[in-house]
């Protein structure tokens, strides 16, 4: 009965050394699915996370465009505007000029049903032919300060133009 127990002992340590060794295959061969399983998922992962940042990237340079485009065209706009601005304030100042060495003279219309007279003029000035309404000139300090008005005016319009031609472009209608 010895040797049938070792014989039995025998086959029975075989056999769990064939135990061990096929739990030990199992292990090994799941081990390397799952890691080839993971490796695919991150690969998977850094594709996907490039993709994004490729993306974002692009975006961002198309918003880098967008804002240099509208830099360029305010800059643009602002020169117009300067020059426009610049424009008007010399002619301004050369209207002046001219008011003030009497070169020009400012006049108004008079109102002849107003002032009680009859619309049509009788005779005319020793100076010319002058017909039409009556016109009386005006002080050339007085004029100045019109002229000085209306430069204010135009250089507010001048303003609310570039305003509106910012306020446009940046809200994208036309």
């Amino acid at each position: 009965m010895k040797i049938d127990a070792v014989k039995w002992g025998g086959v029975l340590l075989v056999n769990l050394a064939l135990m061990a060794g096929s739990a030990w295959a199992a292990w090994a061969w799941q081990a390397n699915a799952y890691g080839q399983q993971l490796a695919a998922k991150e690969a998977d992962h850094q594709t996907e996370r490039t993709n994004l940042a490729n993306a974002n990237s692009a975006q961002n340079l198309a918003e880098q465009g967008k804002r240099l485009a509208l830099e360029q065209w305010l800059a643009a706009s602002d020169q117009a505007h300067y020059r426009t601005l610049t424009d008007e304030k010399t002619k301004q100042a050369r209207l002046r000029d001219r008011l003030a060495t009497a070169d020009l003279r400012l006049s108004v219309k008079l109102d002849a049903a107003g002032t009680g007279c009859d619309a049509v003029q009788t005779t005319t000035g020793a100076g010319g032919v002058v017909y039409g309404a009556r016109r009386a000139q005006l002080d050339p300090a007085h004029a100045q300060r019109i002229i000085g008005i209306t430069g204010d005016g135009d250089q507010g319009l001048i303003a609310l133009q570039a305003c509106q031609a910012y306020a446009k472009e940046v809200s994208g209608t036309k």
